[in-house]
């Protein structure tokens, strides 16, 4: 008896691609707004100071996936493997649990920049200002992308993604060129301090809007020591993997400030920031994915899961093959928007840009992975690529500036890309490439 007919897997496709759609209109909105706060802080600051902002913005970034300590990552998995087990209870706790870990790390982070800010402002004679400020952004940075993902896991797209995805980078640029209209100028410390002020309000509507609408979305300690005793080997590996994929995306521009120059930090963060938009439809679709793929999985329903996956690939693909080519034709004019000198900015954007292509081409390995319980491997896998690409780029770096960064980067991306998806065939039996498609009607169902 067939238990995935294939109305079955139709409707799941629509019901997927409905809300991939939804997602995707809030982030093409977030795009489009981020864009045009990078673009006005970059025309209004001058080129040094907005160094030292996209400096302290992807320090901050990375070190608020730490905060997170992959809880954002593993309430995607716990909440719907919890449920579809009956037991809604453990769900709860685990999203508690889940924030209270996030509140704790971040808190713990933010002390220990605050020591090193101070420390480094003894030992050298530059400025140290947009460390402190980086610092002040690490905790709503945290809370935003647990809350979010704690709201996405029940369902919810609009509540979990407008306040921090719109609310605050709409009112962010508005602000900041009120400033400018009013004859003030910010540095990149406070354009820092800004950005987490205008967040951490974007948070608090978030909470009211979240708790009208009857989501859970506290964090408590009642269960925390059960719950981490059960999850805390695996959130060791949410952890870990998370840091990597921020890594991956942030430390270039760490490495570029600090072995080339801020005014060249600043070209290669709106040219990575831009080669981004690539995968705009894939990490919005991936936002809706990955509990449903978790469901599936855990209930044993291998077609559907595949299908989901499928469906994510092909969407993410299509969408990014187009914005490619738009970069080639375009390019200098994008990267023109941003002011200044660029003239390292259009090579750039579209080296970095082949990488995250062949990052859409593999699908969502990362989410599969993550969500039906081999985060161990991915970490392992992910994490040895990444940190060999990490080491090369140094003395790229020295040698050959951001153009070797930017290389080593696209090289190291498609190696990893393609090292998790070929696990994530051979071992989960879930192909996540292009090629997954073809494989759907083939896969055999599992007992739950």
């Amino acid at each position: 008896m067939d238990h995935n007919p294939r109305s079955e897997l139709r409707a799941l496709l629509r019901s997927g691609l409905s809300k991939s759609f939804a997602s995707l209109l809030i982030k093409v909105a977030t795009a489009g707004l981020t864009y045009a706060m990078y673009v006005i802080l970059s025309r209004t600051m001058g080129v040094a100071e907005y160094g030292y902002f996209a400096f302290g913005l992807s320090l901050a970034t990375i070190l608020a996936i730490g905060g997170n300590f992959g809880q954002q990552t593993a309430i995607l998995r716990y909440w719907p493997e919890e449920m579809v087990a009956g037991r809604p209870d453990k769900a709860r706790e685990a999203l508690r649990s889940g924030g209270a870990i996030t509140l704790m790390a971040s808190i713990a982070i933010v002390a220990l920049i605050v020591v090193v800010s101070f420390a480094a402002g003894l030992m050298t004679a530059g400025p140290v200002a947009h460390l402190y400020a980086a610092a002040a952004l690490i905790l709503p940075l945290a809370l935003a992308e647990y809350w979010s993902s704690a709201l996405r896991a029940q369902g919810s797209v609009w509540t979990g993604l407008v306040p921090r995805d719109i609310v605050w980078r709409l009112a962010l640029p508005l602000l900041v060129a009120g400033l400018f209209v009013a004859g003030i100028s910010l540095s990149g410390w406070a354009a820092l301090l800004l950005t987490a002020a205008v967040l951490a309000l974007a948070l608090g509507l978030q909470y009211v809007l979240a708790r009208a609408r009857k989501y859970e979305i506290a964090a408590g300690t009642a269960g925390l020591r059960e719950y981490w005793t059960a999850h805390g080997r695996a959130s060791r590996s949410f952890f870990l993997g998370t840091v990597l994929d921020s890594a991956a995306l942030n430390i270039d521009i760490i490495f570029v400030g600090l072995l080339v120059a801020p005014a060249v930090a600043g070209v290669y963060f709106n040219a990575f920031r831009t080669a981004g938009l690539l995968t705009l439809f894939m990490f919005a679709i991936t936002l809706v994915v990955a509990p449903m793929v978790a469901h599936h999985f855990h209930a044993g329903e291998m077609r559907k899961a595949q299908a989901i996956t499928a469906l994510c690939a092909w969407a993410g693909f299509v969408f990014s093959l187009l914005v490619f080519a738009g970069f080639l034709l375009f390019g200098d004019q994008v990267m023109a928007l941003f002011g200044g000198r660029h003239e390292q900015g259009t090579l750039l954007l579209i080296i970095l840009s082949v990488g995250l292509l062949f990052d859409a081409a593999t699908g969502p390995s990362r989410i599969v992975m993550m969500m039906t319980g081999h985060e161990r491997e991915y970490v392992r896998i992910f994490g040895a690529v990444i940190v060999l690409g990490m080491i090369v780029q140094v003395p790229v770096i020295m040698a050959y500036g951001a153009i070797g960064a930017a290389v080593v980067n696209t090289l190291a991306r498609i190696g990893a890309q393609l090292a998790i998806a070929v696990y994530a065939r051979r071992r989960i039996g879930l192909d996540t490439t292009l090629l997954g498609a073809f494989r759907v009607n083939r896969v055999q169902d599992r007992a739950a």
